[in-house]
């Protein structure tokens, strides 16, 4: 099951929902169910590489490592960037669904040392208000 091309970063994901989640990840996001322990609310998705994981808080369960009380939004103070082969499409997805886009569709330019990357981007709230990135790289030029 693991290879080379294994990512060496998977996040997890503590869902209140696991169907919801798990419907919201690939039936609005594109995301593949790699594999399922639908008996644990466990799931390991893929979306071009990309890798996550979704777990189902369980309140009784030895194996839910929550360090403080959780409420919506979850993952307060980070977001998850995901690069995607065509951005474009995604957000008309995630708009169609009338998810809640935190930040509309954005061409923006960071600077990476002496250049300047591009992304064409947006952000997108799972159904627990984890904040989702997903982006298309536009290169990189010397100034923005």
């Amino acid at each position: 099951m693991k290879d080379a091309n294994y990512p060496k970063l998977i996040p997890e994901l503590y869902c209140s929902d696991y169907q919801k989640s798990v419907a919201f990840y690939t039936q609005v996001l594109g995301f593949t169910v790699a594999y399922a322990r639908e008996e644990e609310g466990f799931a390991m998705l893929d979306r071009e590489g990309a890798r996550l994981m979704l777990d189902e808080i369980v309140a009784d369960s030895e194996r839910t490592w929550i360090t403080a009380e959780l409420s919506y939004p979850f993952g307060r103070g980070i977001n998850l960037q995901i690069k995607v082969s065509d951005v474009e499409a995604l957000y008309q997805s995630v708009k169609t669904a009338e998810a809640f886009v935190f930040l509309d569709m954005e061409e923006k330019w960071y600077r990476a040392n002496d250049v300047y990357v591009g992304n064409k981007q947006f952000i997108v709230l799972d159904p627990d208000g984890y904040m989702l990135r997903f982006y298309q790289d536009m290169g990189e030029r010397s100034h923005p």
